[in-house]
């Protein structure tokens, strides 16, 4: 009787107008290649965070993926262009001006 523990990425989606990447991980439980259970965990990734700092200004940061799977970190490199990381700066900056 052989109980395996398998957490696969089953599910990315890119959303939003500032390409946010959300990753469904599925962790499998089965006994004797038979699957007993099966559980879902999200995370979600934006291109950029900001900061809205003491003086005004704001400090942006690109987001790192270098942890995330090769697929996740290629999907990244393709979605998250200058244009969008560009964009996501001005509207956060413009929500957090006040």
């Amino acid at each position: 009787m052989a109980i395996t523990k398998e957490i696969i990425q089953d599910k990315i989606e890119i959303v939003g107008e500032y390409k946010t990447i959300q990753i469904r991980e599925a962790t499998v439980i089965k006994e004797d290649g038979v699957e007993l259970t099966r559980s879902f965990e999200r995370k979600a990734f934006n291109c950029i965070s900001s900061v809205k700092n003491d003086d005004d200004t704001f400090t942006h940061t690109d987001t790192d993926v270098s942890s995330e799977s090769a697929e996740v970190q290629a999907i990244a490199a393709a979605v998250w262009t200058d244009d969008i990381k560009a964009e996501n700066k001005a509207a956060n900056e413009a929500t957090q001006r006040y």
